[in-house]
């Protein structure tokens, strides 16, 4: 991601050279993303559907989660807007008043994206109206742009990476020795080296801020199957009683994992209750991993930039971690040092903002564990009595109190994202907005009727989502993972 979208669009003001080896490959668990992806596509002039048929990716409205506020319900985070907020006020001040006046239609019948996604229906509309993402193969996707990188100019080099050498003098990142004896030198030197972070932390020592007191899943151990239905529209996230489990599915295959606590669940159970919750046999050998969830404390030190996992780890429970990756070459990019020289200011910004992006959605990860009423096991007992952030805190309490939500400084996740998760999880407003009640109470029920009309009227003429990718962007072949 980071060599073809700097050589895209810096051309030939850097050189780049792009140091990786088929033998290690890629992680192959970020197969589930969010909508700004589409964008950072668009930005690189990709053709979505040549990339689709690439990568035998579908599309994804949101995210089902089953089992988060107690075993047996289950709610919808989507990605798109939910009725129409007024100025002063989101839609859900609008339907609590309407709520308490007797109103008894759902919060979910007002979001298109959610009552497609639930339908399994899916078509791009006129205005970009439609919010989506992708559910993609990620090997297949760092091949398809690695090969867009090297048709830019990019020099790739296969090897490993044997020492990182110093300068002496200023303590940066002089070169890189890789196994079979090349040396590799620049300027800038992103570290891309994955949980590791061998330039970054290895040899620069950047420091590491461990969240896992908060989001206190370690584990992972993914496999593929078969698709045993057309493909959804939607991921899902299936608590259990020491995580979670997920469920992608793409044109070829069916992405599947199992995220947990190894205080409370060993790795023979863990693979055990994955087994058994399958849909189809397994395609692949069980790839299993140990992570720390947190965050370096410096992310672009001395003349190194970590990108993705080097730079921190979000469990992949709302999909950000392609995200991450996206924000951090987008602004290496608009901060990329002129005539070679670093500035201290740009790289204190740069810190500043990708610590500030990884907090934010820390506090909204946090919220699926800390908000709940199950009861039923120490993992669930331990989340539901943690101390949480004081900014989390914070958001929680304002909503649960008056109904809202504000978001600042650009950060990921909107207004609806946090009230879809909120009252899904079990938060219910005492209060709400004041001006949801000037409305006659004919005229409020007339306005939700016309937004749920919208609603139903768009869905009802989508086709179906597996028929649409077959037309848009089907594979003619399978791909191999």
């Amino acid at each position: 991601m980071a060599a073809a979208a700097i050589a895209r669009t810096m051309g030939r003001t850097v050189s780049v050279t792009l140091v990786e080896s088929d033998a290690i490959g890629t992680i192959g668990v970020g197969e589930s993303t969010i909508p700004p992806l589409v964008t950072y596509n668009r930005l690189l002039g990709i053709n979505e559907a040549e990339f689709m048929r690439a990568t035998q990716a579908t599309f994804k409205l949101g995210i089902l989660f089953d089992n988060w506020k107690e075993p047996g319900h289950r709610y919808f985070h989507s990605f798109g807007f939910t009725g129409k907020d007024h100025w002063s006020a989101g839609f859900q001040h609008f339907w609590l008043e309407a709520r308490s006046k007797g109103h008894t239609h759902s919060y979910d019948d007002y979001c298109l994206e959610l009552v497609a996604a639930m339908e399994s229906k899916f078509a791009q509309l006129p205005d970009d109206r439609v919010n989506y993402a992708y559910q993609l193969d990620s090997g297949l996707y760092a091949r398809f742009l690695r090969q867009m990188a090297e048709g830019d100019g990019v020099t790739r080099i296969e090897g490993k990476i044997a020492r990182v050498e110093l300068d002496g003098e200023s303590g940066d990142i002089a070169a890189l020795t890789l196994d079979n004896g090349t040396r590799v030198a620049g300027d800038l030197f992103l570290d891309c080296t994955g949980f590791r972070a061998l330039l970054l932390e290895g040899a620069l020592h950047a420091g590491y801020d461990d969240w896992t007191h908060w989001l206190p899943c370690d584990s992972a151990i993914a496999l593929q199957t078969p698709n045993v239905r057309p493909p959804v529209p939607y991921t899902r996230a299936m608590a259990h009683d020491a995580g979670w489990q997920w469920r992608i599915p793409l044109q070829h295959r069916t992405g599947n994992g199992i995220v947990y606590c190894s205080r409370y669940l060993d790795h023979d159970a863990a693979l055990e209750r994955l087994l058994d919750n399958l849909e189809g046999e397994p395609l692949t050998p069980p790839n299993k991993l140990r992570f720390v969830t947190g965050a370096r404390r410096k992310q672009w030190h001395r003349n190194c930039v970590a990108i993705g996992l080097a730079s921190g780890f979000m469990e992949p429970l709302e999909s950000t971690s392609i995200h991450l990756i996206q924000r951090a070459v987008l602004r290496l990019i608009r901060m990329m040092p002129a005539q070679g020289r670093v500035s201290e200011r740009d790289i204190a910004e740069f810190n500043d903002q990708q610590f500030q992006d990884m907090e934010q959605i820390r506090d909204f990860l946090i919220l699926h564990y800390k908000a709940t009423d199950r009861r039923d096991s120490a993992f669930w007992r331990h989340c539901a009595s943690m101390e949480v952030p004081d900014s989390l805190t914070q958001k929680i309490e304002l909503f649960r109190e008056t109904g809202r939500v504000f978001r600042r400084n650009d950060e990921l996740f909107a207004e609806n994202s946090w009230v879809q998760v909120m009252m899904g999880q079990g938060i219910a407003p005492k209060a709400w907005h004041p001006i949801a009640g000037k409305m006659t109470d004919d005229e409020l029920d007339r306005t939700l009727a016309r937004i749920r009309e919208d609603v139903r009227r768009t869905v009802d003429g989508l086709p179906a989502h597996a028929d649409y990718v077959a037309r848009y962007c089907g594979a003619a072949e399978p791909a191999a993972a």
